[in-house]
């Protein structure tokens, strides 16, 4: 059973020459679509999860999407007022990732915001196609932490009106090469260089222990080394061409997931669920049978003076679910089971915890 997501701390105002991405995803409110999983690069910090490596299912946030409509449908969920495409490689299916631009942009209109993740230095042809279907941005890994052999790609999205960017994790034992980066990347036609700090995490473990990494301890999966030396490079890139962004590990589980949960959450609750101060969702319920409920659901409604929508059955769950505050009312005084249900406001509505109201029925 997964818990309620650490405290987010505050969300800071943009800095001068932040992209647009960036601050549209501390605000929470850009889709995250995974185009698909193939990739071909095997890189050892991978944090990708078995069950989306190699796969080529689509994912609009945690939902898995078998057509454009579905990915719509998650979009208007969570109110999204952009979407950035990853996988993955997105450019390993490009013309799905071509596809997806042009879906989002007929159903939202030209101001809904699009970045896309490559490591792939791909054929400068093929950016007047993504210009064409409204892509505003476009982030490259470096395969080879050089800019050498993405510098025409560069160019030539740049010409199209493409804002680009670099992104890349801050692995502390590259120091050397992200040093000599930022020199390359001064004067260049890179608008920004994002830095997420490295993270250990169930799938690259193995990989990270045999670096000799270390978690750099409390609540984050930080490798140890990777914050100090985002600070030093943003320092030294001060005065330089472009803009430096540094993403914490703690801040991208704790802020800009809460974040996004949250969007999502104010826009899908039903009137007789609340948001917790972990920005999940908490309601009442009682385990019912189904042939039970309908008369169930209209004596409840009559003691507890509950309008339409304000109770409900879950014929998946098998329960009657409505407001926490007719919940605890109710508890101690029926004979059968009243619980408190806390969800993670997703569409499948992961259950974090169910607490029992009246422990001795």
């Amino acid at each position: 059973m997964v818990g309620p997501l650490p405290m987010a701390t505050e969300i800071s105002p943009a800095e001068v020459g932040e992209a647009e991405g960036c601050i549209q995803c501390q605000r929470g409110s850009k889709l995250v679509l995974f185009v698909t999983g193939k990739c071909h690069w095997g890189c050892d910090y991978c944090p990708l999860s078995d069950n989306r490596r190699e796969s080529p299912d689509m994912f609009a946030n945690e939902r898995r999407c078998q057509n454009w409509q579905e990915v719509i449908e998650e979009a208007i969920a969570m109110n999204a007022t952009g979407t950035g495409i990853t996988g993955g490689d997105p450019m390993l299916d490009m013309e799905k990732s071509l596809e997806a631009i042009k879906q989002l942009k007929s159903a939202f209109g030209n101001g809904h915001h699009i970045h896309l993740y490559t490591s792939i230095p791909f054929d400068p042809i093929n950016c007047s196609r993504f210009a064409e279907a409204g892509l505003d941005e476009i982030r490259f890994h470096l395969l080879d932490g050089k800019l050498a052999r993405y510098v025409e790609v560069i160019n030539e999205c740049h010409k199209l009106g493409i804002n680009v960017g670099i992104e890349l994790p801050c692995e502390p034992d590259k120091a050397d090469d992200l040093f000599a980066l930022l020199e390359e990347l001064d004067g260049s036609n890179v608008q920004f260089l994002n830095l997420n700090e490295l993270e250990i995490t169930v799938g690259n473990q193995e990989n990270m222990d045999v670096r000799g990494f270390n978690l750099s301890g409390g609540m984050t999966a930080a490798a140890e080394g990777s914050y100090e030396l985002a600070v030093a490079l943003k320092q030294q890139a001060k005065d330089m061409s472009f803009h430096v962004k540094f993403c914490t590990a703690s801040f991208k589980d704790a802020g800009q997931l809460r974040a996004r949960f949250r969007r999502r959450a104010e826009v899908t609750l039903r009137p007789y669920e609340v948001i917790s101060t972990d920005d999940t969702i908490l309601f009442g319920a009682i385990p019912t049978a189904e042939h039970h409920a309908r008369d169930d659901i209209i004596e409840l409604s009559d003691q507890l003076d509950l309008s339409d929508g304000w109770i409900r059955y879950d014929p998946v769950a098998r329960r009657i679910e409505l407001p926490l505050s007719a919940a605890e009312v109710i508890a101690d005084h029926v004979a059968v089971q009243v619980q408190l249900i806390e969800i993670h406001p997703t569409h499948e509505r992961l259950e974090v915890s169910v607490v029992n109201l009246n422990e001795n029925r």
